[in-house]
C-alpha cells in the first residue's frame, strides 16, 4: 500500500535496522519500546489488521508466528518468556494499519496491560 509506514519499511523505502528478513516477513525493534526487548514482526504483504485475514493468509501468519518465536529465543527470551500481541483496530490499540505482532520481554509484564 502506497502510504503505509510498515509497507515502506518492509520495502526498504524507509530504512530501519531489520533483525530478520525473508521474502514474506521482516522484523525490527520498536521505536518506542515498552520492555527491555520489544520488536515487531510484520508480513511484507499489506494486511490492515487481523479482521482482514483471509484463509489464504494462514500459511503466511503461521510463518510469522514461527519466526517471532525463533527471534524471541535468539534474543534471550526463552527462559523467562515473552508477550506476543496483535492489536486490532482503534479500540484494540492499533496505531499503524498494517498487521504487526509485538514481542515484548526482558521484564515482568502485568495484566491487564492498561
Amino acid at each position: 500500500m502506497k502510504d503505509c509506514l510498515f509497507c515502506k519499511i518492509a520495502s526498504g523505502e524507509i530504512p530501519t535496522e531489520k533483525i530478520y528478513e525473508d521474502e514474506q516477513i521482516c522484523a525490527f525493534f520498536d521505536i518506542a519500546p515498552q520492555a527491555k526487548t520489544h520488536f515487531l514482526v510484520i508480513p511484507k504483504k499489506h494486511i490492515a489488521n487481523l479482521m482482514e485475514l483471509k484463509e489464504t493468509d494462514a500459511p503466511l501468519m503461521g510463518q510469522l508466528l514461527y519466526q517471532a518465536e525463533e527471534l524471541a529465543k535468539k534474543l534471550g527470551l526463552e527462559e523467562n518468556g515473552a508477550r506476543f500481541v496483535f492489536n486490532c483496530k482503534e479500540d484494540g490499540g492499533q496505531t499503524v494499519s498494517h498487521i504487526h505482532l509485538h514481542v515484548l520481554g526482558g521484564r515482568k509484564l502485568s495484566w491487564p496491560p492498561g
